[in-house]
């Protein structure tokens, strides 16, 4: 796979705002140049999207307003304005990564529908088969869910649960959240050195 230059980020109601927050924190990094060891990418363009309750748990999980300005490379889209560039398959973006993932937009996702915008870039990477990367959180899981999650992988979704990784000598939460982040970003095709992997140290 190529290096994506352009993301689109879809933050929906679930809980685990917090790996949106990383999530965005770390595509303006890689921007400006400020991931160590790696140089800058002012190419890299991502448009962010929320549903209607996405700002609600962010205000109630992290206590601070979900941002309008994001920096620069970021912009963050009106989830009703299908004036969007990644709201047409003829102007598909490399990849789109749904974090976190609600079990209702996971059902859209499996089902086809939705009316606002972060349905329709989940529609249009299935449809220009682009990854699609769905960050779900929810436990336990019903097999209303389950049977969701085999029907958007059909469709050709990466079903990738918000499940950290500890085998890296995580001792912080920032550092478990990133081995979410970045096993998300790995499947959109942005690889960044930001936690110790398999083998690494073999």
């Amino acid at each position: 796979m190529s290096e994506s230059r352009r993301l689109v980020v879809c933050i929906t109601g679930a809980s685990g705002s917090i790996y949106a927050r990383r999530l965005l924190r770390l595509l303006g990094m890689a921007t400006r140049g400020e991931v160590p060891g790696e140089p800058a990418r002012p190419e890299l363009q991502v448009d962010v999207v929320a549903s209607h309750n996405a700002p609600l748990v962010w205000q109630q999980e992290l206590g601070e307003p979900m941002p309008d300005d994001l920096g620069p490379g970021l912009r963050r889209w009106d989830r009703m304005d299908f004036g969007a560039p990644f709201a047409s398959g003829s102007n598909a973006p490399d990849a789109v990564i749904v974090m976190p993932c609600s079990m209702s937009t996971l059902a859209r996702v499996a089902n086809g529908g939705g009316s606002d915008l972060v349905a329709r870039a989940c529609e249009v990477a299935l449809k220009e088969r682009r990854p699609l990367i769905l960050v779900v959180r929810e436990t336990p899981l019903s097999l209303v869910h389950l049977r969701n999650m085999v029907a958007a992988t059909e469709a050709g979704a990466i079903v990738l649960p918000a499940v950290p990784s500890f085998y890296g000598h995580v001792t912080t939460l920032e550092q478990a959240v990133d081995t979410v982040v970045v096993r998300a970003l790995d499947r959109a095709g942005l690889r960044l050195p930001l936690v110790e992997r398999w083998g690494d140290r073999a």
